[in-house]
């Protein structure tokens, strides 16, 4: 990759990714890491692009965009895995916050 230079960046979620690997790989065969790739986002996708999409944009109203898609895609189970999650994030949020991105996060649970 020499002379390339990145010019954005943009997070997305699991499910996004497992979508762009699947589509990748009906064009051409895939590369070994992309296999690899393919194997991690199959095991630990937990929801559909649609799905993950809304709640994603659900959270962003009360959290950052980068905290909200890690959220959709470990969908932690209670109070102890969120405030894990945000432990090395500057900052603290409130417990009602977090009681608050719990009970959204519940509702697009499969």
């Amino acid at each position: 990759m020499i002379g390339k230079k990145v010019i954005d960046t943009d997070p997305i979620t699991i499910a996004k990714a497992k979508e762009m690997l699947e589509k990748s790989s009906e064009s051409y065969d895939p590369t070994y890491e992309q296999n690899l790739a393919m194997d991690h986002v199959t095991k630990f996708s937990k929801l559909d692009v649609e799905t993950a999409q809304k709640l994603v944009s659900e959270l962003e109203e009360i959290i950052k965009k980068t905290q909200a898609i890690k959220i959709a895609d470990v969908m932690p189970i209670d109070l102890a895995d969120l405030r894990l999650m945000f432990a090395k994030e500057r900052g603290s949020h409130k417990k009602e916050e977090l009681e608050q991105i719990l009970e959204i996060v519940n509702k697009y649970r499969e």
